[in-house]
């Protein structure tokens, strides 16, 4: 039996490891309309990723009131500025980053975590947590579908959930994980903003691969 018969042809695993190796966490955008056939395909993407005992955790919210888009970008400039403070002597650094397109992008998209998880108990007795690595699952199939269909994506994480959630009716029990931005791009950054902004440094991948037990002696 061939061991490869699974395998994709080598023209589609290298677009599959390109568009791993492409995807940016964008903040600069064209607002050009995204086209609805093209939008759906990246719902269907989010919606064919895995989740723990196929339960699905994940809500996507598409925000079309304008007025509605606005106020989510007050609460996402709130916490920017406290971010900054509670960043001490890198505070005017960080204020020159851009960290959100939410008045640029052609849409933003809400991804939430569901309600009623507690009665979810396959996967999650002992890691709860696994629902918040299902969306986040789904975000990176919308995020790799996005840079395939050459949109840009942008997650902001810059918000009180709480605030969030009421300003969108979010239900007792659900709890916004993302604000995603999606549209037309320039052009793509050719590495991650923040090592192009020498916020921070890709660390090498050999330092993030242990055998069999942690490796002590690896820096943290």
């Amino acid at each position: 039996m061939s061991l490869d018969k699974y395998q994709f042809n080598k023209q589609d695993r290298a677009a599959v490891y390109r568009a791993i190796g492409e995807r940016r966490d964008m903040r600069h955008f064209i607002a050009d309309p995204i086209d609805p056939d093209m939008l759906q395909r990246l719902f269907h993407a989010a919606w064919q990723a895995p989740s723990v005992g196929l339960m699905q955790p994940w809500r996507m919210i598409r925000i079309t009131d304008q007025n509605l888009r606005h106020a989510i970008y007050q609460l996402v400039e709130q916490e920017r500025l406290e971010t900054a403070k509670a960043l001490g002597e890198r505070e005017t650094e960080f204020l020159q980053l851009k960290v959100e397109g939410i008045k640029d992008c052609a849409e933003v998209i809400v991804m939430s975590l569901m309600d009623k998880r507690e009665s979810h108990i396959f996967g999650r007795r002992t890691l709860p947590e696994m629902d918040l690595a299902s969306v986040s699952c789904a975000i990176q199939n919308m995020w790799l579908a996005a840079r395939a269909e050459g949109l840009g994506m942008g997650w902001v994480s810059l918000f009180d959930p709480k605030q969030l959630a009421d300003l969108l009716a979010i239900p007792d029990g659900a709890c916004p994980v993302a604000i995603l931005c999606l549209g037309h791009v320039d052009k793509f950054y050719q590495q991650p903003m923040l090592e192009q902004e020498n916020w921070r440094q890709r660390q090498p991948l050999h330092e993030l691969i242990f055998e069999n037990r942690w490796d002590v002696t690896t820096k943290s």
